[in-house]
């Protein structure tokens, strides 16, 4: 294995416990490079950051550089330092840009024209439906789909940027050593294989919760827009867009109905001044695309299935109050609710209910 000096040196920096972010970009400030920072000595670093530079010196991470060497000379993966050409410049423009990136898959695509989509882990089948059919039109269009790995609309979103063959990077808040949420594993390796995965955390990060946060500011600033597809009020998804419009990138919001609480979030960014989203044009035409977007085609449902449609509505409903709606028995509905289900025009949920999807 070949030694980078450089990258040793930007590892030394971001691997020593006790010096974060924020103590890195003053030390980075003052004196240039990490290996500036470690030639001027005990002294002069002390009278940037205080007693906090002893760490710098006192610290041993060679085990932890050692590691991630290593990491990074397997195929496929990389570490990206601040100074590296390959960085991607959209990080660049954002406050506090990470220092060094672990990628695992492609690090070219985190300078493609990104568009992040966000969204509830308790997502919805509709939520589901929307945030795969969208991410598949516009990875189709050329964007780059930038997600968390996340349960619900996160990964909805990765897997329909990945059935369009388009582009699509995870943000995580672990390790790039490992794969969170477990569930997601399988996903996460198909990201890797044809995608790019991407964290600032050092290898071996487990998942903390104070992390996620921190990855959203690089899940935005990675794009040019946010799009929050479900969210309830108090969420990371709205952190994300909070954090994209501070850093100037567009946020765009798929509203809901007014009864589902994964809805409020969106109509409260809506409310804010978020673009209101209703197809993936509406997107595109806003971040400047000029190809046009075909329309979504679905199954045509007969006249009875239309009138259940009809009745079913857009909220999740009943068994009993389809009866009570449509004036058939529930051994008739039950029938034509599996043909809606099987064609994919609804969704069966616990306790007897049914969620229209098309």
């Amino acid at each position: 294995m070949k030694i980078d000096e450089g990258l040793s040196a930007w590892l030394r920096l971001t691997l020593i416990p006790g010096i974060g972010g924020e103590t890195q970009r003053k030390l980075l400030a003052a004196f240039g490079l990490p290996e500036a920072i470690f030639a001027a000595g005990r002294l002069a670093t002390r009278a940037v950051v205080g007693d906090r530079a002893d760490l710098l010196f006192d610290a041993d991470p060679t085990a932890s550089i050692e590691q991630a060497l290593a990491w990074a000379d397997t195929p496929g993966h990389h570490i990206l330092a601040l100074d590296d050409n390959a960085y991607p410049p959209a990080l660049l423009e954002i406050p506090d840009p990470p220092n060094i990136l672990y990628v695992r898959g492609n690090p070219d695509l985190l300078k493609a024209r990104g568009l992040a989509m966000v969204g509830s882990r308790n997502a919805t089948p509709q939520g589901i439906q929307t945030a795969e059919s969208f991410a598949k039109t516009l990875a189709a269009h050329g964007l780059c789909i930038v997600s968390g790995l996340a349960l619900g609309i996160d990964a909805a979103a990765h897997r329909g940027a990945l059935a369009s063959e388009g582009k699509t990077v995870a943000v995580i808040g672990t390790g790039a050593d490992r794969l969170y949420p477990a569930r997601n594993k399988e996903l996460a390796l198909r990201i890797a294989e044809h995608g790019a995965i991407v964290s600032e955390f050092p290898l071996g990060t487990p998942a903390i919760a104070a992390n996620f946060p921190r990855r959203n500011r690089i899940i935005s600033g990675l794009s040019r827009g946010v799009l929050v597809v479900e969210a309830a009020p108090e969420s990371g998804s709205l952190i994300t867009a909070r954090l994209a419009a501070e850093q100037g990138r567009e946020v765009f919001a798929i509203p809901g109905s007014i009864h589902s609480p994964v809805a409020r979030g969106c109509h409260q960014l809506i409310k804010q001044g978020a673009k209101l989203v209703e197809t993936a044009r509406d997107v595109l035409e806003e971040l400047g695309s000029s190809e046009e977007v075909p329309a979504v085609e679905t199954p045509s449902p007969n006249g009875e299935q239309t009138a259940l449609i009809t009745a079913l509505g857009h909220d999740p409903c009943s068994l009993d109050e389809l009866v009570e709606r449509t004036g058939q028995s529930t051994e008739q509905l039950l029938g034509e609710l599996l043909t809606l289900e099987l064609s994919g025009q609804l969704a069966s949920l616990p306790g007897n209910r049914y969620q229209r999807l098309a």
